[in-house]
């Protein structure tokens, strides 16, 4: 079974609800950083925000890169991500109401991101953005570079309007 590393990471401007999301897919050692940094891909996403930007983004990099018969494992910063799989069973039994009878924002998103994440075999890790360059790891490194190009792309676009 064929290994994948799948890193996201997103940035939105509040205000614009403009937002970049980025991801890499990975399934081979040691390549260089102008490498993976060549294989980033990146996608504006509009009429969001910074938690609804971040699992748009990873539906979207998930529906990219997974393979059949591959292992996925998803780095992110996203605490809401890391904590939806154990929020299921209360969404579904208040069928994505809040205490109050709406629907909870991104009920949509949650509902695809279950659908999507039962037809893959994927392990989603906690990776602590923003480290020191002396405290980061090999796998802090590269979702660095996922984190920069996100932030860049967002930055250049905000001073190009």
């Amino acid at each position: 079974m064929q290994k994948i590393k799948l890193f996201t990471d997103s940035s939105v401007n509040p205000q614009s609800k403009i937002g970049f999301a980025a991801y890499l897919c990975i399934n081979e050692e040691g390549l260089s950083v102008e490498a993976l940094n060549a294989q980033i891909k990146i996608k504006q996403f509009e009429n969001t925000s910074s938690t609804k930007l971040e699992v748009q983004g990873l539906l979207w990099a998930l529906k990219d890169c997974t393979k059949q018969n591959a292992s996925l494992t998803v780095y992110t910063d996203c605490q809401n991500i890391l904590g939806l799989k154990d929020r299921r069973e209360r969404f579904e039994k208040n069928r994505y109401l809040t205490s109050k009878g709406t629907l909870i924002n991104n009920h949509e998103l949650y509902k695809e991101f279950y659908i999507l994440t039962d037809k893959i075999n994927c392990d989603f890790i906690k990776v602590k953005g923003h480290k020191k360059t002396h405290l980061k790891d090999e796998i802090d490194t590269i979702f660095s570079l996922v984190d920069k190009a996100s932030r860049n792309n967002l930055r250049a676009f905000m001073n190009s309007i």
